[in-house]
């Protein structure tokens, strides 16, 4: 009887082991990697190096599941890929951002950076380069068809690594996006090959701690950068690839005795100041400027914010956009040459201070024709207080 107990007992613990065996030579890492006896973790690392030099794989990656899209309709692709559908806390909901995302290649990696970032109150700009396939450019078109705030940029560029249509890519979606309906308060400029390091509540209490400033963080050219401005530099589309090509021709001094400043490429940006980007004279100049220069993304964005007046203009203008919400009868527009809003004497102060520096603006209240108040004097009042009428232009 023990004799058979014994028995069992063992075929029980050599089949637990050589299920154990079995199982570390399916996890271990390649033979490559075993360590002998006498290794170090010097040789491992050598080891490691070796295969990179060598282009080999270092470990071996099981691919990744295909993309459903294309094979299910939208509203079953939005949910078998779990992607956020409604707002996850009132403050993202009150605080929109959007998004520029320039791109030209790896879907699949794209694909996975716009589920990151997604949330439904945000919208979504993508630029896709025209030299991109047609097919990538077709799977782009499908994934954003399933979403109602993101669309592909309605002019599309060439782009050039270093080159003004980089620039001009972000340029145009920012076009389309000052035109949305969507209320963002930033645009975030990113690429194909981003990923996000933070949720988007925590990107959006990052930016509120800003209080209506931009983030392009810069400083005056260094040594090794003073080139990418000072010649004439030329985009070259070729059969084997693009380029950014040094003329060695010297280039003009900036329009509007702009100081150039250099710093990063990627930014955080408000919705007045992209309005300015887009359309004050200084920026449109300094554009033209900058067509023929290195990598002008680079300096474009930090050195309109480093203009003085553009903070205190953007501040000013959104100061009277709080102060007419206040008024039923104020109307306002930035998008015309002349404004017509409500302002008190108080306001008319704060209007000299502005006008002292460049920065002309103005304010009247516009009195409802049927119900018009008017002092012994005949002057119009608002809430028993003189109103003085000023003609306003941005």
């Amino acid at each position: 009887m023990n004799y058979w107990r014994n028995y069992f007992l063992a075929i029980s613990v050599l089949s637990v082991f050589s299920l154990v065996l079995f199982y570390n030579s399916q996890v271990s890492l390649p033979k490559s990697y075993e360590r002998r006896k006498g290794s170090s973790e010097r040789s491992l690392r050598i080891g490691a190096c070796n295969h990179t030099l060598e282009k080999k794989d270092t470990f071996l990656w099981r691919k990744t599941l295909p993309s459903p899209l294309g094979r299910l309709p939208c509203e079953d692709y939005v949910t078998q890929s779990h992607y956020i559908t409604s707002p996850l806390s009132g403050e993202e909901a009150a605080f929109s951002l959007a998004f520029v995302m320039v791109i030209h290649k790896d879907f699949d990696t794209f694909e996975r950076l716009f589920r990151a970032i997604y949330m439904p109150q945000n919208v979504y700009c993508v630029h896709v380069d025209e030299k991109a396939s047609t097919e990538f450019k077709k799977s782009v078109w499908r994934l954003l068809s399933c979403f109602p705030n993101a669309f592909m940029a309605s002019k599309r560029e060439s782009v050039v690594y270093g080159g003004i249509s980089r620039l001009q890519a972000d340029l145009n979606c920012m076009k389309d996006l000052v035109n949305s309906e969507v209320p963002w308060k930033y645009v975030l400029n990113t690429c194909g090959q981003d990923f996000p390091l933070k949720t988007n509540k925590e990107i959006v209490q990052y930016l509120k701690g800003f209080k209506g400033k931009n983030i392009t963080p810069g400083v005056l050219p260094p040594a090794h950068a003073i080139g990418r401005t000072k010649y004439v530099h030329r985009e070259y589309i070729g059969k084997y690839g693009s380029f950014v090509k040094n003329t060695n021709i010297l280039k003009t001094s900036p329009p509007h005795r702009l100081t150039i400043y250099f710093g990063t490429a990627y930014v955080a940006l408000t919705r007045e100041f992209v309005y300015f980007v887009l359309h004050d004279p200084r920026a449109v100049d300094l554009l033209q400027w900058s067509k023929d220069t290195y990598s002008p993304d680079e300096h474009y964005w930090v050195t309109l914010n480093r203009i003085p007046e553009t903070v205190a203009t953007l501040k000013f203008e959104t100061a009277l956009k709080e102060l007419v919400n206040c008024f039923s009868n104020v109307l306002i527009s930035l998008e015309s040459e002349s404004v017509t809003h409500g302002g008190t004497f108080e306001i008319q102060e704060d209007l000299d201070k502005h006008e002292r520096s460049s920065i002309r603006c103005s304010a009247k209240f516009k009195i409802p024709p049927e119900n018009p108040q008017r002092d012994s004097l005949g002057s119009e009042t608002l809430n028993g207080e003189n109103v003085t009428p000023i003609q306003c232009l941005f």
